[in-house]
């Protein structure tokens, strides 16, 4: 067990609602240098809300949320982006910048008051576009590009923020197969090389086995699992979760889970071992 003091994101008691309606409730959850942490759950179980809550977006919250030691509310936005990078389940943009002027906006934490980006914050931002195979898009413009090159971009621009905190929100859900992986297999050279801390949500059960060394499983706002990722994605959470029956097995080829929905026809309400 890590301390609480090496922790980058401590979560404890939280709760938040909505014009009084709680859809958080006493979640508790932490984030320790070099792990990859799941967050799984339904549609609607309030996943991308703790996120927002933890990257400062949503406020008047009731617990202790923790990011690099501090309480979220005692830090200032640049603060906090220079502690954490976030990825948001869909980017929308005002005006038609192109994919380099988008990952530049990564670096602006780290830029003293109204300073221009130098050569080296340009260097950053297009090695984030390389390392995310997205160089090719630098000069073209924001909205003419698809929903998974958009993507890309924006995660460019996480990267290029350089911090050793990451909030995915469902980063991979425009991509095909091959981005999905690059991009994950990203996250986990950052976690292992250079002990960051990534907290995903995510909805691909395989990707979360394949990725994730624990998880943690929401259901209603609330914590219905937590654990080693073997432990928490077995048949019996699963079902419960998400009110219907998948196929868990073992992956011969890595040694994680393997899982699958059944159909309806398919479907036996038994427990498979």
């Amino acid at each position: 067990m890590v301390s609480s003091s090496k922790l980058l994101i401590e979560v404890s008691g939280l709760h938040f609602g909505y014009h009084q309606r709680v859809v958080i409730h006493d979640v508790g959850l932490h984030v320790a240098p070099g792990k990859i942490v799941g967050l799984l759950g339904p549609n609607g179980s309030g996943k991308s809300t703790i996120l927002k809550v933890i990257s400062g977006i949503l406020g008047d919250y009731q617990g202790t949320v923790r990011v690099a030691g501090r309480e979220v509310h005692s830090l200032k936005r640049r603060e906090l982006g220079c502690q954490l990078a976030v990825v948001p389940q869909e980017s929308t943009f005002g005006f038609s910048f192109s994919a380099l002027e988008i990952v530049l906006m990564g670096r602006h934490p780290h830029l003293a008051g109204l300073a221009f980006e130098s050569q080296s914050d340009i260097d950053i931002a297009s090695n984030a576009l390389d390392r995310c195979g997205a160089l090719d898009l630098a000069s073209r413009p924001i909205h003419e590009l698809s929903a998974g090159e958009r993507q890309r971009v924006v995660f460019a621009r996480a990267l290029a923020q350089q911090t050793q905190i990451l909030l995915l929100d469902e980063p991979a859900s425009f991509l095909d197969i091959r981005h999905q992986v690059e991009l994950y297999d990203i996250v986990r050279e950052l976690a292992l090389e250079h002990k960051c801390g990534v907290l995903t949500v995510m909805h691909d059960l395989n990707l979360a086995a394949e990725y994730c060394d624990c998880i943690y499983l929401l259901a209603n706002g609330r914590i219905a699992a937590s654990g080693p990722t073997a432990e928490v994605l077995t048949y019996t959470n699963l079902t419960q979760v998400f009110e219907t029956e998948v196929y868990v097995d073992v992956n011969t080829l890595t040694g994680n889970l393997l899982i699958a929905p059944l159909s309806a026809r398919n479907q036996t309400k038994k427990y498979y071992k």
